[in-house]
């Protein structure tokens, strides 16, 4: 064990090694899956979900699921969530059209389904058969820099020859790539590589259905959501502000051991001390980082949200947003309350990480560095509520909580009315 152990850490580590190993693994699991979903025949009418590789129950996916559930247009069609804990779908969600399937029965999942609607990239040597559609939803509105668009990969464990490989092959298997706006319409064509290969046809633009929710909830869903969360501290806390704290990973903080890893740069302590007494915090890392946090020293004041099912749901109770560089910046736009972008390695992100689609001077809201101008940004952050007229109809103008029903209508043609 501990001879394969150092065999596997060396060829994660050395890149002619990794890629080796990588496309020699590519080229078998492809076989094995081409016989499998050979032997397999697809059934009319059965929609596939699946949200970061199965890690939750969300985003458009779960837009998508619902608008079929609940329009009338889909009766007798069947619907299968591919899902690690299927305890992240509530039984409310449940009835006898849907199918949970564990991560183990992936290959049946694809094999069978005749529409795909993933959120994230799905297993490289997973091809659809000529009677099934794959919809690559994507999961936000992107602000770093995205596959074949990076120019230096300081990534722990992708090259840009393999990040641009991953890209390559899943322009060739979806049959669509959903976008929310003439903005993003332009990025994919590029980050996919799409405009080169003359593909962009593929590119349907109608809106996010992961923002759907965004215009559909009320007061009563906020407190059901503060009550989930905070649970025996509700009472206590319910009247003060909550900040949604969420940033994204960083390509170059990689453990071999358990994945991609982060630690909030926070003094916590002074936090606290200055913001306790009127802010609770929610802590949701990025869905790619792999290692756990501890906040026992702050119970009542910070909770890690990071395995909450829904992201929107922390939107929807969040008074106001701190992030960096992640897309969540677009979605929580929708609510129009403000935000702060603590970006304290700003530089070496933008320079030598990753890179940026838009100006930094877009931004809707101050951009801080030190925890200091965080502090003093959180206090007066009601000054920083504005018109985001220009930005929404910029990055956000078909999110109107229509999209899951454009986007059905334009890729599944078989229904009812």
């Amino acid at each position: 064990m501990a001879f394969l152990q150092k065999i596997t850490k060396l060829v994660k580590k050395n890149i002619v090694l990794r890629v080796t190993a990588r496309e020699l693994v590519y080229w078998m699991k492809r076989q094995q899956y081409r016989h499998y979903a050979k032997m397999t025949p697809v059934e009319k009418r059965t929609v596939l979900f699946c949200v970061f590789g199965g890690k939750s129950f969300s985003c458009t996916p779960k837009a998508v699921y619902r608008y079929m559930k609940s329009s009338g247009r889909f009766n007798g069609w069947r619907y299968i969530w591919l899902i690690e804990d299927e305890s992240v779908i509530p039984e409310s969600e449940r009835d006898d059209s849907t199918i949970i399937m564990q991560m183990s029965e992936a290959w049946k999942a694809f094999a069978t389904a005749e529409y795909w609607f993933c959120n994230y990239n799905i297993p490289d040597y997973i091809y659809p058969k000529s009677m099934q559609t794959y919809v690559q939803c994507w999961h936000g509105t992107p602000l770093k820099r995205l596959g074949y668009d990076i120019q230096k990969a300081d990534n722990a464990m992708n090259g840009r020859f393999e990040i641009r490989r991953r890209y390559r092959i899943d322009a060739k298997k979806f049959a669509y790539l959903l976008s929310p706006s003439a903005f993003c319409t332009d990025i994919f064509a590029s980050a996919w590589n799409l405009r080169a290969c003359n593909m962009t046809n593929k590119i349907l633009e109608v809106g996010y259905p992961r923002n759907d929710s965004l215009f559909q909830f009320n007061e009563l869903d906020v407190l059901r959501i503060k009550q989930n969360i905070l649970k025996n501290e509700f009472e206590q806390s319910k009247e003060k502000k909550v900040i949604l704290y969420a940033p994204t990973w960083r390509d170059n903080q990689y453990d071999l051991k358990i994945g991609y890893t982060y630690q909030p740069p926070i003094d916590f302590d002074k936090l606290q001390k200055e913001l306790g007494k009127d802010y609770i915090i929610l802590f949701r890392a990025h869905y790619l980082v792999a290692n756990s946090f501890d906040f026992e020293k702050y119970k009542g004041f910070v909770y890690d949200v990071s395995l909450y099912p829904d992201i929107n749901e922390l939107y929807m109770c969040a008074d106001l947003l701190i992030t960096d560089y992640s897309s969540v910046l677009f979605d929580y736009a929708n609510l129009k309350r403000p935000m702060i972008f603590y970006m304290y390695d700003l530089e070496r992100y933008q320079e030598d990480i990753r890179g940026f689609y838009i100006n930094l001077e877009e931004m809707p809201g101050p951009i801080v560095k030190t925890q200091s101008e965080l502090i003093s940004a959180i206090k007066y952050s009601k000054k920083y509520e504005k018109e985001y007229g220009e930005f929404l109809m910029k990055y956000n103008r078909l999110d109107d909580g229509k999209a899951a029903e454009r986007l059905v209508m334009r890729v599944i043609k078989d229904y009812e009315g």
